[in-house]
């Protein structure tokens, strides 16, 4: 049993496919606070100040803790959660037949083990379609997802080329966690 360190839906939905038992407690870090427009390292910083809150409240005494998150980067720019329907909208244009890389960073951390992971997952996608934009933009589900991306379900059909973990683009990089819990535990 771990503790995820989110408040994520996705998060906890990929925990439960790979069947790895958690219960699941946020934190209320403020990503405002964090200055740097580096998408790798406001990524770093982000998962650390979470991690940090978190590790100060619950510590690792009962459970190992586990916290991530993610940032989109499309041409060095560093996209986070839309704050409006402009923005979605201006982050969708700029991905739109462009390569686009999924930035998502983890700190697990147990009595006797730690590991601190950054994976990339970088898309090569098609250009989209401007109606089933519309469409994604008004159903609200660009919101809450850094780069208002959802790669498991609007931006599917148009990926041309993939390189890395789809779970990495949907916010936790389960692959390298498992692989850690079967050899390291």
């Amino acid at each position: 049993m771990i503790r995820l360190g989110s408040n994520s839906p996705t998060r906890s939905l990929i925990l439960k496919n790979f069947g790895i038992d958690f219960i699941q407690n946020g934190g209320n870090f403020d990503e405002e606070s964090i200055k740097t427009t580096n998408p790798k390292s406001f990524c770093y910083e982000a998962t650390k100040g979470k991690f940090d809150e978190l590790y100060k409240k619950y510590g690792i005494e009962d459970m190992p803790l586990l916290v991530a998150d993610s940032v989109v980067t499309c041409e060095g720019k560093l996209l986070r959660k839309a704050k409006d329907l402009t923005d979605a909208r201006n982050m969708l244009e700029l991905q739109s037949g462009n390569k686009t890389s999924v930035i998502t960073c983890m700190i697990y951390k147990s009595k006797t083990k730690e590991l601190i992971d950054i994976s990339i997952t970088t898309y090569d996608f098609l250009p989209f379609d401007e109606k089933h934009k519309q469409e994604y933009l008004d159903s609200g589900e660009c919101f809450g997802k850094a780069g208002a991306i959802m790669v498991e379900g609007f931006c599917k059909p148009y990926i041309k080329n993939v390189i890395g973990f789809e779970s990495t683009a949907m916010g936790l990089c389960v692959e390298k966690l498992n692989y850690f819990f079967e050899n390291n535990n």
